[in-house]
């Protein structure tokens, strides 16, 4: 029995770039119907070498199978996004106003490569430009950077996809997103031992914050679940080699709502519990200064920067 909801397409991003103009409007009105039926599609075609995922796959796992006080040691400050979190630091479903037990999770999480020189504003200096601390795993830090600077594009070509998705030129978004403040976190789900809490989940029901999130699960991993418009939780997987793309909250505000940033979480399936489950999350989020309001209409703006620091806060604390 497949496990796969049957309206989360497969999009071939080379494809789409590649493609002639009646081939390019095909796909598009292909992401367009997804991002308006669940806000969730896969992308194939994106020439991410299979060595560096490899890489940045075996540098996350070694992390979190390494001593406990090494991680511990990685755990940022009060309000600061970067470092290790602990199983129980974190319960996304506050985020929604939500009050659940804590997440079955631990993670490792980093921000932007570079920080624009112009950069004054004292929040998004302390907030999203903070410093990444490095686990002392060999090669680790260079397999995260290789594949965020990956993510970081793949980002950016998926946002210009979506632009002619929504009929609007190819570069629309470009000057919102070239500063972007986006975040890489890389996930351990451990292996479940007992029953959980009543309303705990691996990662409880949330949104996602930003433009749009780019996940790599564990080949063969199950459990990311979203809710469908008919109110029911359905299952989704990801074939080997592509990855999974959903909507977040500031992309459903700028389509006016004709995008949907759909709620998703992480259960244990049943049949796999005892097993872990690991995945990396790159969490696209527009420049700290970006003002998003609707396309059309009129609405006052969301700024990205602080939008994201509240619902950070929200979540973890």
């Amino acid at each position: 029995m497949s496990h796969v909801v049957t309206n989360v397409p497969v999009i071939d991003l080379g494809a789409f770039e590649a493609g002639t103009p009646s081939e390019r409007r095909s796909l598009a009105s292909a992401v367009d119907e997804a991002c308006r039926e669940t806000g969730f599609l896969t992308i194939s075609g994106h020439g991410v070498p299979d060595a560096d995922i490899a890489a940045v796959r075996a540098a996350v796992r070694a992390f979190f199978d390494g001593p406990a006080e090494a991680k511990v040691a990685l755990r940022p400050g009060p309000g600061r996004p970067y470092g290790y979190l602990g199983v129980g630091s974190e319960a996304l479903a506050r985020s929604r106003g939500e009050e659940t037990p804590p997440d079955l999770k631990e993670s490792f999480n980093g921000g932007p490569l570079t920080c624009p020189a112009d950069e004054t504003d004292r929040d998004a200096l302390a907030f999203c430009y903070a410093p990444t601390p490095w686990p002392e795993v060999p090669g680790f830090r260079a397999a995260w950077e290789t594949y965020y600077a990956h993510m970081e594009d793949l980002a950016a070509r998926i946002m210009a996809m979506f632009a002619v998705a929504l009929g609007k030129p190819e570069g629309f978004f470009q000057p919102y997103i070239d500063s972007p403040i986006s975040a890489l976190r890389a996930l351990n789900y451990p292996a479940t031992e007992g029953p959980a809490e009543a309303g705990q989940q691996r990662a409880g029901a949330h949104t996602d914050y930003g433009s749009l999130t780019i996940l790599l699960p564990d080949s063969g991993s199950r459990g990311l679940e979203i809710l469908a418009q008919s109110g029911d939780w359905v299952p989704v997987d990801a074939p080997e080699g592509v990855f999974v793309i959903n909507i977040g909250d500031l992309m459903e505000l700028w389509t006016g709502g004709r995008w949907r940033s759909t709620l998703h979480r992480v259960v244990v399936p049943p049949e796999l519990a005892g097993q872990r489950r690991g995945s990396l999350a790159f969490f696209h989020q527009p420049n700290w200064h970006a003002a998003i309001r609707p396309f059309e209409g009129r609405a006052d703006a969301v700024t990205s920067g602080p939008y994201l620091m509240g619902k950070f806060a929200a979540a973890t604390g």
